[in-house]
């Protein structure tokens, strides 16, 4: 038994997409959270900052006496997962395969699409994972980089005018490709899933990784003998790069935190 908290980051709030989720698959299990939504987007940098980013992130997840790492960003899974395996001595779970394979056991057609970042879509991450299952998939690939942005404006933008007309521009190539499952390749992104679905139609299943990462958090804790004993109450720690004001709300609306046992924080994360 090992009551020690799960370390998760994000490049904001996407990343309480899969908190989410680890909360409604492990409620015996505490939480310590950074969003870092002060440097956000991630999606924009080079492969080299965000590399640098990644590794502090984890750094400061450390310091609060983890017991793994999830890293619920795309883009950093994308960049950085093979450097942070080789210096970290802790389980370190990623969001890119998770979602890679519910996938491709979604489509039928085998013509896929996949959203994201600027840095996640050139990384061609997503299109390895899925033809390592199955050659025969086609990947179509689209770049969103408004979507982050609009995510970390608030709540009112997640289903306004604006995002709607956002995701029509970028989502109806894909469409016209003919493509029947959507990879959500951003934890981001399934904040925005009411405009997403709404330009996409019913016939596209929307993938998001966030269920298939808790399912491999719960695995990896169970295998390495790590799940909390669940004597104790679970707490959840959350910190930011930026206003914790701003943090603090939109945390509550996706997250059910209501007689839980939190605590908000802002960090200055050039410090580690």
């Amino acid at each position: 038994m090992d009551n020690r908290p799960i370390g998760v980051f994000d490049s904001g709030l996407g990343g309480l997409t899969v908190i989410r989720e680890i909360i409604e698959n492990m409620p015996k299990e505490s939480i310590v959270y950074f969003g870092d939504s002060g440097r956000a987007p991630y999606g924009i940098k080079s492969r080299e900052t965000i590399i640098k980013y990644a590794l502090q992130d984890i750094n400061f997840l450390l310091c609060n006496g983890i017991k793994m790492v999830v890293i619920a960003c795309n883009t950093a899974s994308a960049c950085s997962l093979e450097i942070v395996k080789n210096n970290f001595d802790v389980p370190i779970v990623e969001v890119v395969e998770p979602g890679a394979t519910a996938c491709v056991r979604s489509t039928k057609n085998k013509k896929v699409g996949i959203i994201g970042t600027a840095a996640t879509i050139n990384s061609g991450v997503y299109e390895r994972a899925i033809n390592k299952i199955d050659k025969e998939i086609k990947v179509f690939s689209q770049a969103c980089p408004l979507f982050v942005p609009l995510v970390e404006e608030g709540t009112a933008w997640w289903e306004s005018e604006v995002a709607y007309m956002v995701a029509d521009e970028y989502l109806t190539p894909l469409k016209q490709d003919g493509i029947d499952t959507l990879v959500l390749g951003c934890t981001h992104y399934p904040l925005l899933k009411t405009v997403i679905s709404k330009v996409m139609g019913s016939g596209v299943t929307l993938i998001s990784s966030a269920l298939e990462v808790a399912k491999i958090v719960k695995e990896t804790i169970k295998n390495n003998d790590l799940c909390a004993d669940g004597e104790g109450n679970p707490f959840y720690k959350f910190y930011t790069s930026d206003a914790v004001e701003k943090f603090i709300p939109m945390c509550n609306s996706i997250l059910n935190l209501n007689g839980k046992e939190c605590s908000f924080m802002k960090i200055d994360i050039e410090n580690y």
